[in-house]
């Protein structure tokens, strides 16, 4: 690894230590640049591959085999002479106006670490900020006992948690399946699994089945749901969901062909899916745009992760959903693409090196469309019922946005004006996608006409003292003093 030039503290910066960060960490820093790995967590693996060297869990059996694929990106991030910031929570990411006069304009990047702010100056971020689990705004989601089902399979991996009690799964997706499967390898109970899967999306994701024939997933995912069907309760065609209790859940009750049913439960798990965690992306300026098949705002990237600001990057999940795997090839060709950039090499380099990255990449992108199409979640899931909180840091209800908009209200920027959805702790990581499906569906237009949250830095709370502990420039004095 070089010297990075004193104006820099580092050639590029990765934020995040997911496949895709691990991966674009280690390319770049083997190729001479100088690379700084910044990370929430205190060890690396994002989400996917949480605590994969320190968990808990060591039969290995119970994640199974693709859990423990991240361990074997590590080595490669150790000997590129990559430097890893564990425990870094980044709150910014901007361009100041001037230049470092070699050429190229900074990037400066606010964070937090060890309990104090500070300022990273580097010449190229990529961004690996990777997905969140997509909202499942039901009525009762709020009560002690429900939550996310990654957020359970956090648990798993970092502490061998699993409920206990009467315990229900709702919803649709690979990463329920996913769960539902671990959980029996650990032996926890499962009293039921609710399907969510509309049955018209069967229909609508047949003509794509021949391209998920080929691919890589297939065979691995079958075996696995067979398993799951044959050892646990599972109830197709669920319409409807609520979870019941008194001050914590006690039951859960579901529509199926028109009847609603009820089940004791202690813990209820929820999963429709994941959408791409882009609120830093969207802080920075990076243009994004609606996908309509995997309903959800997404960045815009090129076939790089080149975003619309100069010097800004994204991989893996964060840039649109693809897979662990997919995510990893991401990362390299984000990498190769900022190398270039910088001049570490040439573009015939680049081009040649990227040649077996893409095919990587496609393979693992094989019967994404079919993937998409059959999980894409029933409309009543995504646009709920007036009485059901889809703002949890202001209990904001759907039916108060709806109302918003019968006075006027047009998009989710005006929803923060009349409502103040959005301008919680979570900055509409847990609401945005619902507020804006909600005010669209009310208005009769697309959520791409609607928009999103338009993003302001700092993205994740921090404090006044942090802010105020940060140096000084000369221009930050003068703003104050002379204006």
């Amino acid at each position: 690894m070089s010297a990075p030039n004193p104006k820099f503290d580092f050639d590029i910066a990765v934020v995040g230590s997911g496949p895709a960060g691990l991966a674009a960490a280690a390319l770049a820093a083997s190729k001479g640049a100088s690379v700084v790995l910044l990370d929430e967590q205190a060890e690396p693996g994002g989400q996917i591959y949480r605590a994969v060297t320190e968990t808990p869990v060591r039969d290995r059996k119970v994640l199974g085999p693709d859990y423990w694929h991240g361990a074997e990106l590590l080595g490669p991030l150790r000997d590129s002479g990559a430097v890893h910031w564990p425990g870094t929570t980044v709150w910014s990411v901007a361009r100041p106006r001037e230049d470092a006069g070699d050429g190229h304009r900074p990037i400066q990047i606010g964070l937090s670490r060890n309990g104090s702010a500070a300022m990273l100056t580097v010449r190229h971020v990529i961004l690996a900020t990777g997905a969140l689990e997509r909202p499942f705004p039901i009525p009762g989601w709020t009560l002690p006992g429900v939550l996310g089902a990654g957020a359970a399979q956090v648990l798993l991996k970092t502490s061998g948690l699993v409920p206990s009690g009467a315990t229900v799964m709702a919803g649709s997706g690979p990463l329920l399946w996913l769960l539902a499967w671990q959980y029996l390898q650990a032996g926890a109970r499962i009293d039921a699994i609710l399907d969510t899967t509309p049955k018209q999306n069967w229909r609508a994701a047949l003509p794509l089945l021949p391209g998920f024939l080929r691919s890589p997933y297939l065979g691995k995912g079958m075996k696995l749901m067979l398993d799951v069907r044959r050892k646990l309760t599972v109830i197709g065609n669920v319409t409807a969901l609520r979870a019941e209790g008194d001050g914590a859940l006690k039951s859960v009750v579901y529509t199926r062909n028109g009847t609603e049913h009820r089940l004791p439960a202690d813990t209820l798990l929820l999963h429709q899916g994941v959408i791409p965690n882009l609120n830093l992306a969207n802080a920075t300026g990076c243009a994004q745009r609606w996908d309509g098949q995997q309903r959800c705002w997404r960045p815009t990237t090129d076939d790089w992760g080149a975003t619309s600001v100069e010097g800004v990057s994204l991989a893996g999940d964060g840039a649109g959903i693809g897979g662990a795997r997919a995510a990893e090839e991401a990362g390299r060709l984000a990498a190769l693409d900022a190398l270039h950039r910088l001049g570490r090499i040439g573009r015939e380099q680049r081009d040649q090196s990227a040649v077996p990255v893409r095919t990587a990449l496609d393979r693992a992108l094989t019967g994404r469309a079919f993937l998409d199409t059959l999980y894409t979640p029933a409309e009543a899931f995504r646009v709920p019922a007036d009485d059901t909180i889809v703002c949890r840091c202001e209990e904001i209800t759907a039916g108060a946005v709806r109302e918003a908009v019968r006075l006027g209200c047009s998009g989710p920027n005006q929803a923060k004006s009349f409502l103040r959805c959005g301008m919680g702790p979570c900055q509409g990581r847990l609401c945005g996608p619902t507020v804006t499906e909600v005010i669209a569906a009310e208005r009769g237009v697309s959520p791409a006409e609607v928009g999103y949250y338009r993003l302001r830095p700092p993205v994740k709370p921090i404090t006044l003292a942090e802010l105020a502990a940060l140096p000084k420039t000369a221009a930050d004095i003068d703003a104050v003093f002379k204006h």
